[in-house]
């Protein structure tokens, strides 16, 4: 048995070729970890869903892995590949790192970059849980799966 969950988070993107210059920027994705054990063991499960980049990536199929460990390594780390409009593919890699004296800014907060081919960063995001809008969508999209 596994879980399945949804989460968006929004927020700012800044691309390193146009400092200064910020966007919007949102990624929404539904975890899922086939199996309970396996995720309590290496705390991973897939993402998949959409990530709006712009001006290179508007609503875009974006896939990769969540690690949820929160009490012994006191991280949730997020890794989503995507290919924008441009053609080009991408990697966002960010982590909440967890402070239990701030758990809600802890847990809600996700600094970000995206990567290019070559791992090299090419843009920052700022990117945010909104706990008063999507708490109650949040808590509700989690469900067991067999």
């Amino acid at each position: 048995m596994g879980f399945t969950f949804a989460e968006t988070m929004a927020g700012t993107i800044e691309w390193d070729d146009a400092p200064g210059i910020q966007h919007p920027f949102r990624f929404e994705v539904t975890a899922q970890a086939d199996s309970t054990r396996q995720h309590f063991k290496d705390g991973k499960a897939t993402l998949r869903g959409t990530i709006t980049a712009p001006p290179r990536a508007n609503a875009v199929a974006t896939e990769g892995t969540i690690t949820i460990r929160p009490l012994d390594q006191k991280i949730i780390r997020y890794e989503l590949a995507f290919v924008g409009d441009d053609g080009q593919h991408y990697e966002l890699v960010g982590q909440k790192d967890i402070r239990w004296k701030h758990p809600l800014r802890s847990m809600s907060y996700l600094p970000c970059e995206i990567l290019d081919d070559d791992h090299r960063r090419v843009a920052t995001c700022k990117t945010t849980f909104d706990t008063r809008n999507d708490l109650w969508s949040f808590i509700r999209s989690f469900r067991p799966i067999r």
